[in-house]
């Protein structure tokens, strides 16, 4: 399992693996608000392997941009394994890349579909299949968003591990 590093550290290293396969990384991010694509694109040479991604803060952007089902939506909420593991298929399929990383959830300050500040999804889709985490964070706005973008980076270091 990764460790928990500095993102920049995770990121140049998920980068790197990507780049020495031949693969690329696409992102759809909600509560990250586009804190992931730029902790990727902080690293010299991201360009090899990060190819873009999606802010789909509101619901319809998820649904229109990234192809969640409107079923997913209603169903599960978008603070879900289901809305989290769409989004990652999405960004992957949508933008032509190897693997797509996603994070939804709560930052704060208030509750969202019922789930409490800290409450948060990452998904990781790849050519053979996806895999989601479930966060139990905590801190303030900041901390949770920063913390997130650590975790789905490191769910994608497990992954290229494996």
């Amino acid at each position: 399992m990764w460790s928990a590093e500095a993102d920049g550290t995770v990121a140049g290293r998920v980068l790197e693996a990507l780049a020495g396969r031949g693969e690329t990384l696409a992102t759809a991010e909600s509560l990250t608000g586009g804190l992931l694509a730029a902790r990727l694109t902080d690293v010299p040479g991201a360009s090899r392997s990060f190819v873009g991604g999606v802010v789909s803060y509101a619901t319809r952007v998820k649904v229109s941009s990234l192809g969640v089902p409107p079923a997913v939506v209603e169903e599960h909420g978008v603070i879900s394994e289901e809305c989290a593991v769409a989004m990652a298929r999405g960004a992957r399929g949508r933008l032509e890349a190897t693997w797509g990383l996603s994070t939804t959830g709560v930052a704060g300050p208030d509750r969202q579909e019922g789930r409490a500040v800290g409450t948060v999804w990452v998904a990781v889709a790849g050519p053979v299949g996806a895999t989601a985490r479930l966060l139990a964070l905590s801190g303030d706005r900041t901390a949770i968003r920063e913390a997130a973008c650590r975790e789905v980076l490191g769910l994608l270091a497990d992954e290229l591990a494996e």
